[in-house]
């Protein structure tokens, strides 16, 4: 079941946007009215993706970023602003899970890595989205963290360390903009059901992990107005698992 949410009017950029919870995510958000800026690895990818079911034009620009560097962010956000005259909702999905050694054997490559694809492209997407959203007094940010990052685990340091990140910037970016008219909220997955996860994970049962479709309602649900005093939260969405 879907919920009602009349995103009519919004601007609402998605990063990751052609990825499994991205698609959800975008769709869910045009059909609720919302003007949708897809943000992805390259504009080809997800075009091909969304095809002529989310076209090109009034309702959705596609950007091709490195959401890594500042200029390639800028000019994202620069686009965003220029077809669509502001950003009412950001939503940072774009990240990425890897195992490995153990801390002491971790390369500093790959260590790095993690922290570039989970956290800095969430901190620079913000910082280019943020004084935008100031200038209206209004905006929703919903950052992507995870189940994961609560407790440590071997072989997971610098995935679990770089989520962890993700919650405490959020708590810090809500500290810092509630009383500015924006909400800065987080939603922790457990292990979301993609092919890849089921590809990597055969004996696990699915039935009880987490849909992206059911985690794009929950987003829903936070961007909404029915969400306007959820400031700094991270909603576990655990599905069973």
């Amino acid at each position: 079941m879907s919920m009602t949410v009349d995103l009519s009017g919004q601007v609402a950029v998605v990063t990751g946007g052609a990825g499994i919870l991205g698609q959800a995510v975008v769709r869910a958000f045009y059909r609720s009215g919302a003007r949708v800026v897809v943000v992805d690895r390259t504009r080809d990818q997800a075009r091909q993706v969304f095809g002529e079911e989310i076209p090109e034009g009034d309702a959705c620009l596609t950007v091709g970023a490195d959401l890594t560097d500042e200029a390639s962010v800028a000019a994202m956000a620069g686009a965003a602003r220029d077809r669509f005259g502001r950003i009412d909702i950001l939503v940072n999905i774009a990240g990425g899970f890897a195992s490995g050694a153990p801390l002491h054997e971790t390369l500093p490559a790959d260590f790095d890595f993690m922290f570039n694809l989970n956290v800095r492209t969430m901190y620079l997407v913000s910082r280019a989205v943020v004084p935008i959203m100031l200038e209206q007094s209004r905006g929703k940010i919903i950052n992507v963290g995870a189940k994961g990052a609560l407790s440590g685990a071997a072989n997971k340091g610098p995935y679990i360390a770089s989520k962890m990140a993700v919650i405490r910037l959020t708590e810090s970016m809500d500290a810092e903009l509630r009383d500015r008219g924006i909400n800065v909220n987080a939603i922790l997955p457990s292990t979301i059901d993609t092919p890849r996860n089921r590809a990597d994970m055969p004996k696990a049962d699915p039935d009880k992990w987490v849909t992206p479709d059911s985690m794009a309602q929950v987003i829903l649900f936070l961007v909404s107005d029915a969400a306007r005093d959820i400031h700094g939260a991270s909603i576990p969405v655990y599905g069973r698992s």
